[in-house]
């Protein structure tokens, strides 16, 4: 039987994992995206101004693995978003527009007990690599 080849994809445009984990994997065409939050990757810190920001910011880490897989947001297929207080699913869904502009990725949200660190917001996506064409049915 062929194995499949699985490959680690990691940067340093995005925090590192804080526990046994990687940023993520390739196996095949598709990409297992661990869950970013809104931690700025140079100081290991929360960017400041609450959900809104993080959630600019989890997405703006969640870009930097795409792009060091060879990718972008429009081969995200599925994404999940985790909250740490569902009233701020309206919010998240706005900055979630400006990064994901058409064709959106199917999503599940939820509302959290809590976030690693305390933070607001957290998405974890699964994408295909290489050229991908919208249908319809």
């Amino acid at each position: 039987m062929l194995s499949l080849i699985r490959k680690v994809i990691s940067t340093a445009k995005a925090p590192g994992a804080t526990g046994p984990y990687g940023q993520a994997m390739l196996v095949d065409r598709t990409i297992y995206i661990s869950g970013q939050v809104g931690m700025d990757p140079s100081s290991g810190q929360f960017v400041p101004g609450g959900v809104t920001e993080e959630a600019k910011q989890a997405l703006k880490n969640m870009g930097e693995i795409l792009k060091a897989a060879g990718c972008d947001s429009a081969n995200v297929v599925i994404t999940t978003v985790l909250l740490a207080d569902i009233n701020d699913f309206n919010a998240v869904n706005e900055v979630y527009k400006q990064y994901f502009k058409s064709n959106f990725p199917a999503r599940a949200a939820y509302q959290v007990a809590a976030l690693p660190k305390g933070g607001c917001v957290e998405n974890e996506a699964i994408a295909v690599r290489g050229p991908l064409t919208t249908a319809c049915l």
